[in-house]
């Protein structure tokens, strides 16, 4: 690696000279004539930037800006995500070839020092609008986003080269490892309810507390049905411009029964009652195109029913989320919003109770 393509740690490292020698191919030099670089995004898990490029000759193949993701500069934040660094370099490294979910254009990736050094340069998308996690979503944003989400479990679905894919985060193997899992469960559902304080109802705190008891039966039980999970299949992670979207930040890939990601999205993002009048179209909707991957021998009844058990995602993952993240006025609000839809959603579904039985 040469001095202009390695690494850079911090915003000034990003220079004219470093953005030509990783968009240079042999026989195909280019010549990056100024290069501006800005902050995006809330820093929480890393550092993101946007790039605004101009070439000295033509470079009509070759966006004018970037989004640059780099580590947090915070050492305490970069020492306690570089698991989730890790996990989306091997996503753009391995698995985006193989999937047909929409992600942006990846020009450059690179990471180092076990996930402490990285760097992942990306076609900017704008002027796509992240979506928003407080506000949730309207109908014709969850068809795209459920939609766009059978890209990632098809082409993955029940191949077994993905039990053992060195990039998973979110994934627990093995009795002991599941059980120990389930009592941090138990542990972050007393930390999120203390955290979250009046910002959740007794009503979801109760809810929240009977989910993760069933953590462990609820894995260890699984269905031996799997795909790669995205982890964290929210409005934040989404982008949305007109009748497109894109999905981003892949720092909690993980293995299992694909109905988590689905629950965790509607979720986490449609208001009660939508949600309530929209998940059976939605889950067949989802369900045709899984079906147009080429999966076969699932039926939209299994479908539902899956979507029934992976609705625990939403309040492990909130749970996890809010009792070991950095805190933040924001952050707070948004996992309030996630468990008070993914409660209700529990509630509406017996989620519980399927489990139980």
């Amino acid at each position: 690696m040469s001095a202009a393509t390695a690494i850079p740690r911090y915003p000034s490292d990003v220079t004219g000279a470093w953005l030509a020698g990783i968009l240079s191919r042999p026989g195909a030099p280019v010549e990056v004539e100024t290069v501006e670089v800005t902050p995006v995004g809330t820093g929480q898990t890393g550092a993101t930037f946007r790039i605004k490029a101009t070439y000295a000759t033509p470079a009509d193949d070759l966006p004018a800006s970037f989004i640059l993701k780099l580590p947090a500069g915070d050492d305490a934040v970069r020492d306690r995500v570089t698991l989730g660094y890790r996990s989306e370099c091997a996503f753009y490294q391995s698995v985006a070839e193989a999937v047909t979910i929409p992600i942006p254009q990846c020009f450059h990736v690179d990471i180092a020092d076990e996930g402490a050094s990285y760097a992942l340069l990306l076609a900017d998308q704008a002027p796509a609008v992240q979506g928003d996690q407080i506000a949730g979503c309207d109908l014709p944003e969850a068809r795209l986003a459920v939609r766009a989400l059978a890209g990632l479990h098809g082409p993955t679905w029940c191949d077994q080269r993905w039990q053992t894919f060195p990039g998973l985060v979110m994934t627990v193997i093995g009795e002991d490892a599941i059980r120990g899992l389930g009592d941090i469960a138990k542990m972050a559902a007393g930390i999120t309810v203390e955290k979250l304080g009046e910002r959740l109802n007794p009503e979801d705190a109760e809810t929240l507390f009977a989910a993760m008891d069933l953590v462990t039966p609820w894995l260890l039980n699984a269905p031996e049905r799997f795909a790669l999970l995205h982890g964290d299949y929210r409005l934040d992670n989404l982008l949305f411009d007109g009748e497109r979207v894109s999905v981003v930040d892949w720092q909690t890939l993980g293995v299992g029964l694909a109905g988590r990601d689905l629950a965790y999205f509607t979720g986490t993002s449609l208001e009660p009652g939508l949600r309530a009048r929209a998940e059976k179209g939605l889950v067949a909707e989802y369900h045709r195109a899984l079906i147009d991957t080429g999966v076969s021998d699932y039926d939209v009844e299994t479908c539902w029913h899956d979507y029934l058990l992976g609705m625990i995602q939403v309040p492990l993952i909130s749970a996890l989320g809010c009792a070991f993240a950095v805190e933040t006025e924001r952050g707070d609000d948004m996992m309030a919003a996630m468990l008070r839809r993914g409660c209700a959603a529990i509630r509406d579904l017996g989620t519980l109770e399927l489990i139980t039985s």
